[in-house]
């Protein structure tokens, strides 16, 4: 009987005591419920035990089910692995590279990789999606093979990931915004008594949505660019990444605050590569995403200079506590030590 068990039934084992109900699982593996149901039945009945007790509204792992997830996961783990280097052994290249991106990935590391990977495998055709947040259901339906993200939640557990560069995303305002008068740190009660302008994420899987939010009133935009015009327009303050805004931040047209909820580096988007575990990119996929981290540390060290006069354009603090630009450790970011 136990020689009939397959992976098919562990992945929908594990799918459902990770998604906490049959439905959830059957999205997740994109089967329908009554599928998983049937599945995991099957799957008890060879094993001779209940894994999950469907008494209540949602099944819940039994004592029994909970001894065996681990090994389930470490089963199906190994297959992924298993897969993974049979492909790298096989060595060939893919025809066509897809790459999923998220808007605040700073455009010239990736202009740059991308130059390098053309010139590289010149028959390896490209074939970009760049998203409003919303990267990683390509990467999880197969659209895309490789997806650069906001790494701000866990990821989900079949996918991979590698992490890039980390982006500091400053509160900003217009000068002529009533915030841009008020003494720093601002009061977490201040701040909430205006409205606050989001980047509005069309994906329930990439971002938090309590990320730097601060103000009940809120204003959602799904792009980034009119986001930034409204808070030009003195529409409202927001978090931006530090390469979109630094030649504002230079010129005045904005200014940076702090609230006195803020973390000690400020507010930093961490990007990661990632990919399907079960799926993982070939020769020239793995090529490209080490490439693109030698494009962000190039980056990073050009704009050192350019990102520390725009981030010492911010509300004045109390005389008893200086601003002080220093680097965040192992990025070369530049951050505030209060």
């Amino acid at each position: 009987m136990f020689d009939g068990v397959s992976l098919d039934q562990l992945r929908a084992f594990i799918a459902a005591a990770d998604e906490g109900s049959f439905s959830a699982a059957g999205r997740r593996l994109r089967r329908a419920q009554s599928v998983v149901s049937q599945t995991l039945a099957n799957l008890e009945g060879q094993l001779g035990i209940k894994l999950f007790d469907r008494g209540a509204r949602f099944p819940i792992l039994t004592n029994e089910g909970r001894a065996l997830l681990a090994d389930a996961r470490a089963v199906a783990g190994n297959v992924d692995l298993f897969k993974a280097r049979a492909k790298s052994l096989a060595g060939g290249l893919e025809p066509e590279l897809s790459v999923a991106v998220d808007v605040v990935f700073p455009l010239t590391p990736f202009t740059a990789a991308v130059a390098a990977f053309q010139k590289e495998f010149p028959a390896t055709l490209l074939r970009f999606d760049v998203e409003s947040s919303a990267v990683i259901e390509p990467v999880l339906d197969g659209r895309c093979a490789v997806g650069v993200i906001a790494s701000l939640r866990v990821a989900p557990p079949q996918v991979t990931g590698k992490r890039l560069l980390a982006i500091r995303t400053p509160m900003v305002v217009s000068p002529r915004h009533p915030l841009a008068a008020h003494g720093a740190p601002i009061p977490t009660a201040v701040l909430a008594e205006h409205i606050q302008l989001v980047h509005a994420d069309p994906s329930e899987l990439s971002r938090p949505g309590g990320f730097g939010l601060l103000s009940s009133r809120v204003w959602r935009l799904s792009h980034l660019g009119a986001k930034l015009e409204f808070l030009r327009a003195g529409l409202g303050f927001g978090l931006m990444p530090l390469h979109m805004i630094e030649a504002d931040l230079i010129s005045g047209a904005l200014v940076q605050i702090t609230g006195e909820s803020a973390p000690p580096d400020g507010y930093v988007i961490v990007m990661s590569a990632v990919y399907r575990t079960d799926n993982p990119p070939g020769p020239t996929g793995r090529w490209f995403i080490d490439r693109l981290k030698q494009e962000d540390a190039r980056w990073l060290e050009e704009r050192a200079p350019l990102s520390a006069a725009a981030t010492a354009n911010r509300v004045p603090r109390p005389r008893r506590s200086l601003a002080i630009i220093r680097p965040l450790p192992g990025n070369g970011l530049p951050a505030v030590n209060r």
